[in-house]
């Protein structure tokens, strides 16, 4: 990118509207705690009406997205476990770090910096 006075841009820039969106796409996966399916709604919902308008809005929304994908799989095989009395803990263990994850994306995703969750299965791409 080359800016107004002829030099060259290295760095992208990103808008507040952008970090915003951003911070939003990691937020909303916490209407899960109230609607079913909510943590993978929320994300797709910002993946779909603001992620094609910036490239930092999709990226964020898509890897929210992957993570509450990867969280619901892994919760489907923590309910499996129950049957074995180590799925209780497992799950909780599961949502303790869904919640922390999400609120350290939420906050990187508001400082304009794009995050990446440890641990994340990315199926959709």
């Amino acid at each position: 990118l080359v800016s107004p006075s002829g030099n060259l841009r290295t760095m992208n820039t990103v808008t507040d509207d952008d970090r915003t969106w951003g911070a939003l796409a990691h937020l909303a996966a916490l209407s899960g705690l109230l609607i079913p399916f909510g943590s993978m709604l929320g994300p797709l919902l910002v993946w779909r009406t603001r992620g094609q308008r910036t490239a930092f809005v999709g990226d964020q929304a898509l890897e929210a997205l992957n993570f509450n994908i990867s969280v619901a799989l892994a919760l489907v095989a923590c309910l499996i476990l129950v049957w074995l009395f180590v799925g209780i803990l497992l799950t909780s263990v599961l949502v303790i770090y869904w919640i922390v994850m999400t609120v350290v994306a939420t906050l990187k995703a508001g400082e304009g910096h794009s995050y990446r969750y440890p641990i994340t299965l990315r199926l959709i791409k």
